[in-house]
């Protein structure tokens, strides 16, 4: 019985990474859906944007409000963890505190957690205050309601709970306490609990320690249900996002080996894609999440739903249906519902007589896209939700002949006459003549 809370938090430490574990792998398996795509350029510059962006937080202060308070409760998280470490020791060997031995570095550690704690709670309090009672207009899209909305409050109720659990947690432990070093905010606390025997701080300490823990796994499990995978993928996403001007359109290879073909003597005009590697594929274009390739789907699933995409658009600005944040949600959306279909299906998809074009986004939300780049230079973690909207519009154009009437006129126009305008190369400077 003496071993018993040890293996008890055996258990519950195992089951919580493993079941971690096991979505993470869903995350990856669901992302490797997408198409190949090669990024091995620009590593010095990538290696820069993961230190400035992902690490540095460089693109969230240009708003300081929310900037500035994201910063405190993403320090807090980075530096709390330690104290998650000493958690785990100590539930895995029976110890308590035993970074304690360290000296008087601990104490310094553990007062600055606390601190930290204090500022992570106040922070978390206004963006709380932010969100439903002053609702700043980005949180009020329609794609912010139902599921959305709950995951925002719900994460600030669970760093909430954590840091309340942490500060009991030192406040009842008499050791620490008496240690006298580090408790520069629980030595306040300790006084709510003076009449309190030693056995019962001992309790409460106990309990408050294991709920701090459970809750701990339960959130780190949560995060594959939430935007706030954010914590895990914003990394990996900035360092592969786009390096190249952002008014820099990428070309097609499906047009590219379209090109290649025709001016190949040697090429099969009639071969598929597998047989050659010049053949014009299946599909130009993105209908279906899993047309688009595993960089964008990466991009879904790090949004953080902040919506500084959204409120920069000038066509949402405008009253257009268009919303960048929604486009990577439906995205998000579409490529889980493709695996949990898989995930149901014995690992094979069955088609479920839906796509990501027309059920999830409408061409609507696409053509009122004015490929303008706002949406990808306001993300703070290098989302680029322009990328699948030109692909989808690609499918539209190459595919279904589905461009607006204006579109299609003007590229009629420059077929016919070399520019834009409806009139030949002759007339072209009539105009000039009445001036």
């Amino acid at each position: 019985m003496e071993y018993l809370p040890n293996i008890v938090f055996a258990v519950l430490l195992l089951s919580g990474v493993l079941f971690f574990a096991r979505n993470i792998g869903k995350i990856r398996r669901n992302i490797a859906l997408g198409k190949d795509l090669e990024i091995s350029d620009s590593k010095k510059e990538r290696l820069k944007n993961l230190l400035m962006i992902a690490l540095g937080q460089s693109k969230l202060v240009s708003r300081p409000v929310s900037g500035l308070l994201h910063i405190v409760v993403y320090l807090g998280f980075i530096i709390i963890n330690i104290e998650v470490l000493e958690i785990i020791i100590d539930g895995l060997l029976g110890t308590h505190r035993i970074l304690s031995g360290i000296g008087q570095a601990y104490g310094l550690l553990i007062g600055a957690f606390e601190i930290l704690a204090v500022l992570v709670l106040l922070a978390v309090v206004v963006f709380w205050w932010r969100r439903n009672v002053q609702r700043i207009a980005r949180f009020l899209n329609p794609e912010m309601k139902g599921w959305p909305k709950q995951d925002a409050n719900l994460i600030l109720y669970f760093e909430v709970v954590l840091m309340v659990l942490f500060l009991v947690m030192n406040a009842t432990d008499v050791t620490f306490q008496e240690m006298n070093s580090g408790n520069v905010i629980s030595q306040f606390i300790a006084t709510w609990f003076s009449g309190f025997s030693e056995s019962t701080l001992h309790m409460i300490e106990r309990v408050a320690w294991w709920v701090h823990i459970g809750g701990i796994l339960i959130f780190l499990n949560y995060l594959y249900y939430s935007k706030h995978l954010h914590i895990l993928l914003a990394f990996p996403n900035v360092y592969y996002g786009a390096v190249n001007p952002k008014g820099q359109l990428d070309n097609m290879d499906a047009v590219t080996k379209e090109v290649k073909l025709m001016l190949d003597p040697n090429a099969n005009p009639y071969a598929t894609s597998s047989e050659d590697p010049h053949a014009i594929p299946d599909k130009f274009g993105a209908s279906d999440a899993t047309d688009l390739n595993w960089l964008q789907l990466l991009n879904a699933y790090s949004c953080t739903e902040c919506g500084r995409c959204t409120s920069e658009c000038p066509a949402n600005q405008t009253g257009k249906l268009l919303s960048p944040r929604k486009i990577m949600m439906d995205t998000r959306d579409r490529i889980q519902d493709i695996g949990a279909n898989i995930d149901a299906n014995n690992g094979s998809f069955k088609d479920d007589g839906k796509q990501l074009l027309g059920d999830y986004i409408s061409t609507e939300e696409l053509w009122a896209c004015t490929s303008c780049n706002a949406c990808v230079e306001a993300c703070p973690i290098s989302i680029n939700p322009l990328s699948i909207i030109m692909d989808m519009r690609r499918y539209l154009v190459m595919e279904q002949s589905a461009a607006p009437v204006e579109l299609n006129n003007m590229m009629g126009n420059i077929e016919n006459n070399g520019a834009p305008w409806p009139y030949n190369q002759m007339d072209r400077l009539n105009w000039s003549k009445n001036n």
